[in-house]
């Protein structure tokens, strides 16, 4: 198993490129069933999630080339299979998003229950239900969501669940209405970018769809859609753990490509932490040059501060001088990183879906393990500020996520290194350290997607 390695106490400085949404890319790859022809799209980050859709589309009889840096072309050669197998769908939640395009373009989808990251509970049930309004035929059996329909129908559907909107729900009651016959409306619609990035990607490709960004979604369905070329738009997690990585080991650090009308909470947060925010028209820069100010902060649906973020906010309140208080409204109980805080000294106590963090003047590196996704990007922007060595397991979770997080961090100055123990010491390992640069390696191996037909890991 690869780790990370990283020596905290250098303060990072410079500019770094965001890569492509990856939590755009994959409703929007799956989407492409829909399209009579093929589709073209750019911008797409180098990811294992983005490689596994690619997987599951090819087992769903569609042809993914990379056609070039970070584009793939994704067309339907085989309009037959309608079975999203368990072994692809359980290694992430976003596969499941294949369902809707299924089941309008096929008449049939079969998909496994969902995997992905063990954050708590993300029932389905707000899918089906949204699916079954446009006149599906839905069962259970063995563990797959059978889904059946000759033609859906458009329907005012609610899609406002406990905790909010379900954002993978109108993905794919959005996707599927494009092809229903008559008009639906979605009340309680997700209104995250990337949900208005589908929706964009569905336009172009002759989908009628109004009132993107707001809770209220309106499709008129078509007889097809075509072909189309896309470009998603800059991932706003990972520019949001850019910034973060900036405030928690202090410096100067410009995010170029980044959109600050896409994180106005976290812009919002970060100032009052103590951290100097400077937007830019294509680019968000930050300087820090003391430790962060305690602050409370509460994760919520957009335009709140995502879910997907709370745990980096975690890792920089830390070391904050004073008492912070953290809530998860999407995802009450995602906490497990707080454990592995711990260890590297944070004082974290959690109590009924809140944790509380007395900030400490320091932490101290250990050995820590990811859990999830963002977990992995919590423990390694703890390590930047760590005294001593902070070494990260559990790098398959934050490669299914970040494109090449580390090797962004090190052009910025990080003393961060990528530790591959299982690789032929001769063809690869530093002959001294026994560790490989990150810049060293990517530079080998290319930071293209890569697809089943490629083989080669381009994310680490």
């Amino acid at each position: 198993m690869d780790r990370l390695r990283v020596a905290g106490g250098v303060p990072l400085l410079g500019s770094v490129a965001v890569s492509g949404s990856k939590n755009a890319a994959l409703p929007i790859m799956a989407a492409s069933i829909l399209a009579d022809g093929p589709c073209t799209l750019a911008g797409l980050p180098a990811v294992t999630d983005v490689e596994t859709m690619a997987q599951l589309l090819e087992a769903l009889g569609l042809d993914v080339q990379q056609t070039g840096g970070n584009t793939l072309c994704i067309a339907t050669v085989d309009p037959c299979p309608t079975t999203a197998p368990y072994e692809l769908v359980q290694r992430m939640r976003a596969s499941f998003c294949v369902l809707g395009p299924l089941l309008a373009r096929r008449g049939r989808a079969v998909v496994s229950l969902p995997g992905g990251c063990n954050i708590g509970t993300r029932p389905v049930d707000l899918h089906l239900e949204g699916l079954a309004a446009l006149g599906a035929v839905i069962r259970l059996d063995r563990g797959y969501v059978v889904a059946e329909a000759p033609r859906l129908r458009g329907a005012t559907i609610d899609l406002r669940g406990p905790m909010g909107s379900t954002v993978t729900g109108t993905a794919n009651v959005m996707a599927a209405a494009c092809l229903a016959e008559g008009t639906t409306v979605i009340r309680g619609a997700a209104a995250e970018p990337e949900i208005v990035d589908l929706g964009h990607f569905l336009i172009s490709a002759g989908a009628r769809i109004d009132g993107l960004g707001t809770d209220a979604i309106e499709i008129r369905g078509v007889e097809s859609l075509y072909g189309t070329q896309h470009r998603v738009i800059p991932d706003r997690i990972e520019a949001g753990t850019l910034l973060l990585a900036a405030a928690i080991a202090t410096g100067t650090v410009s995010v170029e490509g980044a959109r600050a009308d896409h994180l106005t909470s976290v812009l919002e947060a970060l100032a009052e932490a103590g951290v100097d925010v400077a937007r830019g028209d294509d680019r968000i820069t930050v300087h820090a040059s003391d430790g962060p100010k305690a602050i409370d902060v509460i994760a919520r649906p957009y335009p709140g501060i995502p879910t997907d973020l709370q745990a980096q906010f975690m890792a920089l309140l830390s070391l904050a001088d004073g008492s912070s208080t953290i809530c998860d409204d999407v995802f009450p109980k995602r906490f497990l990183h707080a454990a592995e805080l711990r260890r590297l000294g944070a004082r974290i106590e959690q109590r009924a879906g809140t944790a509380r963090v007395d900030g400490v003047y320091r932490l101290s590196g250990a050995k820590v393990v990811a859990t999830d996704l963002r977990s992995g990007a919590a423990l390694v922007l703890a390590g930047l500020a760590a005294r001593g060595e902070t070494i990260v397991g559990g790098l398959e979770h934050l490669d299914r996520g970040y494109d090449d997080l580390a090797a962004k961090l090190a052009a910025l100055g990080a003393n961060i290194q990528r530790e591959s123990p299982a690789l032929d010491a001769a063809s690869a390992l530093d002959s001294t350290t026994g560790i490989i640069p990150l810049r060293a390696r990517s530079a080998s191996e290319g930071l293209g997607v890569t697809t089943p037909k490629t083989l080669a890991r381009a994310s680490g």
